[in-house]
């Protein structure tokens, strides 16, 4: 089982050490594009560049991390919660509308860029608290024995 777990963790920091970086340096690039299609000396034009990429960093790993203290605690999601739901979707939302606005002609092949970079990247943010858990073997050793024993008793054999 450990090595189950090993691998399980060496994937997610796969993911958050590849993913996690690449959107955040697409979404730095991408709100500056679109920042600087707002008129000269329109103060708003620094605002996606700014604030963006750090409020991406910090709803997404809050988000991650919130829900890991649910898993860990054995307690229903937060990700049932409107304010936590509205932040992941206020980030995504913004995230791929930057990507499109920073193009000279958006197409869907943008949007679907735009679309599938931000996912990827809030995904890797997401699961950095669970990737840096101690808790994770105990965790995953305890969903197994439960679906284990689940499978055991829908099993008539």
């Amino acid at each position: 089982m450990s090595g189950r777990v090993g691998a399980l963790r060496v994937l997610m920091w796969v993911v958050i050490v590849v993913e996690a970086p690449v959107y955040l340096v697409w979404l730095v690039q991408v709100a500056y594009l679109a920042g600087h299609r707002l008129p000269e000396g329109d103060t708003a034009r620094w605002a996606p560049v700014v604030l963006l990429p750090p409020a991406a960093v910090v709803f997404c790993v809050m988000a991650g991390w919130t829900w890991w203290a649910s898993v860990v605690a054995r307690s229903t999601s937060p990700l049932r919660e409107r304010r936590i739901l509205a932040t992941l979707v206020f980030t995504g939302v913004t995230s791929v509308l930057c990507g499109v606005g920073s193009v000279d002609e958006p197409s869907v092949s943008v949007g679907l860029l735009s679309a599938t970079v931000t996912a990827l990247g809030m995904i890797g943010l997401f699961f950095i608290p669970a990737a840096a858990s101690r808790q994770l073997p105990d965790v995953i050793r305890r969903r197994s024995r439960r679906t284990d024993t689940a499978v055991g008793e829908a099993d008539p054999q």
